[in-house]
């Protein structure tokens, strides 16, 4: 369940930085009643653009398949790889 805290709990930085590690989850920053700021810690940060960057690939391999790409057997690309890069 998302974390939705008042921006005054802001004051309240070692609180705000602890429950951001703990829940490894962003937590929402409301002002007025409004929504207006996401926190987290940078590990729960790194893993999302990871999965972003991870998801962006995915979707343009498959893309490029659909676009008539070749596929390549894993064994022997790895194969190629080895021999074009170490020799």
């Amino acid at each position: 369940m998302p974390q939705i805290r008042p921006i005054t709990d802001l004051r309240n930085t070692t609180e705000i930085s602890e429950l951001c590690h703990a829940k490894k989850e962003p937590i929402f920053i409301t002002k007025n009643g409004y929504g207006d700021l996401v926190i987290m810690s940078i590990e729960a940060y790194e893993e999302m653009t990871d999965a972003a960057r991870i998801d962006s690939a995915i979707g343009e391999a498959e893309s490029e398949f659909a676009a008539g790409g070749v596929l390549l057997d894993a064994k022997e690309a790895l194969t190629s790889l080895r021999r074009k890069h170490f020799g």
